[in-house]
């Protein structure tokens, strides 16, 4: 799922390198200087580097707990131990001065309306990031990179299957990212999570298949890729597996996380033969109603006001109604925009938009992804599913909030008359089933454990039983 408002915009924009001229070129400033923005409850460490070219200095700016990279400053200027570094692209203004005797920057932040004050300390490196979940070779279990074919789209995807040493033919996961390019591993933050779970199921006997995203690694891109699309990638896999005779295909399913629940439902509605299928915070409501929740939590962490909330809420739901319509892209930005039209200022103004930004907006909705997955109706698809399910959530997931979506998913199953399902809200565990203090998408990164040993044992010890 993905981030919106100023912190999303935040160190999005990566750039090369730019060497910037400054008015002095002092020492003292080389090296990294580390400092904490703190945004309502949201703190993010921020890195700013410094390096003597000869000809200026070369400043970037590194947000550590978004896995930024380094963002170069266009322009440094720097005056009797003043400082200002601007980067245009994302609108990042940083100004202040130093204190060289006690190591200290003093600063304030500004982007977009937003000013706030940080104090950046001189450190020899930056911080590193402790992933000890991450399994190291060598591996008691066969790794085979591979590829397979999703002839019908004319793609070829690469991935990895592990298989265990002996025994067999052995019952098989597929495992299905979520949103967005993900790599076979599905990493975030350094986090690799479906090689730890690859790797926990396997050593307890399941073969793995994990593949890249279309456009991602070895997998041939597609322009116009939807959710309907993925499944058709995943159902490739499932032939692929056939060809194999170290796997049972009579035991082979789908693991998906997040979107991936999705694609596992499309998939699995689509096939008979699929053994089982893990939705692993998969949405059981629609898609436009788990943005809207995700835009919420965004908007009071920001310290909206409830009206404001309310008026936001009402445009969303507004336009997405307009735009998940069986109408064309012209029509639907007509539409959007004649409602847009009819506001009065004081809204517009509250809003913040104005008719360029809502048909970029209106524009970005329409995109084929986006429009698949607003218009998507998990009843009419987890209805179809025959095969036994397991849906967890985690109790402090803040991007598919669990009780909602569980309970809508248990619904969905019970009413369409399927028997053979569990659900389990798993406590303490956020989006990405790490042990979480908040579930806030910022803190994704400072967590070292990768996937809760908990999440683990359930997803075998069920497979497992459902695959004897």
């Amino acid at each position: 799922m993905k981030r919106s408002g100023f912190l999303s915009l935040l160190f999005m924009v990566i750039f090369s390198w730019i060497p910037v001229n400054s008015t002095q070129n002092d020492g003292e400033i080389n090296g990294i200087w580390l400092g904490t923005l703190k945004v309502q409850s949201i703190e993010l460490r921020i890195a700013l580097t410094f390096s003597n070219t000869g000809d200026g200095f070369m400043a970037t700016m590194n947000s550590i707990d978004q896995s930024s990279g380094e963002i170069p400053f266009d322009s440094v200027e720097y005056d009797d131990e003043h400082l200002i570094v601007t980067n245009p692209q994302i609108g990042v203004v940083i100004e202040g001065d130093f204190d060289f005797k006690k190591n200290l920057f003093n600063a304030e932040f500004r982007q977009g309306p937003g000013k706030f004050q940080i104090v950046f300390n001189k450190v020899d490196a930056l911080p590193a990031f402790e992933r000890p979940q991450t399994p190291r070779e060598p591996f008691p279990y066969i790794s085979e990179d591979v590829t397979f074919e999703n002839k019908t789209a004319g793609i070829t995807i690469s991935g990895t299957l592990t298989i265990p040493k002996t025994g067999g033919p052995f019952g098989a996961a597929i495992l299905l990212t979520g949103s967005g390019s993900q790599d076979r591993n599905e990493e975030i933050f350094g986090h690799k999570p479906f090689l730890v779970l690859s790797d926990h199921l396997t050593r307890k006997g399941i073969a793995v298949l994990r593949y890249d995203d279309r456009g991602v690694g070895g997998t041939t891109a597609v322009e116009g890729s939807t959710t309907e699309g993925f499944a058709m990638d995943a159902l490739a896999a499932v032939e692929y597996l056939k060809t194999r005779q170290e796997i049972d295909p009579s035991k082979t399913g789908f693991v998906g996380h997040s979107e991936g629940g999705m694609i596992a439902s499309i998939a699995a509605a689509r096939a008979n033969d699929i053994a089982f299928i893990v939705m692993m915070a998969g949405p059981g409501i629609r898609f436009s109603d788990i943005i809207l929740f995700q835009k919420e939590i965004r908007w009071k962490q920001l310290g909206m006001n409830e009206e404001d909330i309310a008026l936001n809420r009402s445009w969303h739901n507004n336009i997405f109604a307009m735009t998940g319509q069986d109408i064309s892209n012209e029509t639907a930005v007509d539409k959007v925009m004649a409602y847009f039209n009819a506001l009065t200022e004081d809204d517009k103004n509250r809003l913040q938009r104005s008719s360029e930004s809502v048909r970029s907006e209106v524009n970005g909705l329409l995109e084929s992804w986006l429009r698949y997955a607003t218009r998507y109706d998990p009843a009419a698809t987890l209805s179809q599913v025959k095969c036994p399910i397991l849906a967890i959530n985690g109790e402090k997931d803040m991007q598919v909030e669990a009780k909602t979506n569980l309970t809508a998913i248990e619904k969905i199953l019970t009413e369409s008359g399927h028997h053979n399902y569990s659900i389990k809200e798993l406590e303490g565990l956020n989006h990405l089933f790490q042990t979480a203090g908040t579930g806030f998408e910022d803190e994704y990164i400072k967590i070292e454990e990768t996937f809760s040993p908990i999440a683990l044992n359930l997803i075998s010890d069920w497979i497992l039983e459902h695959t004897k």
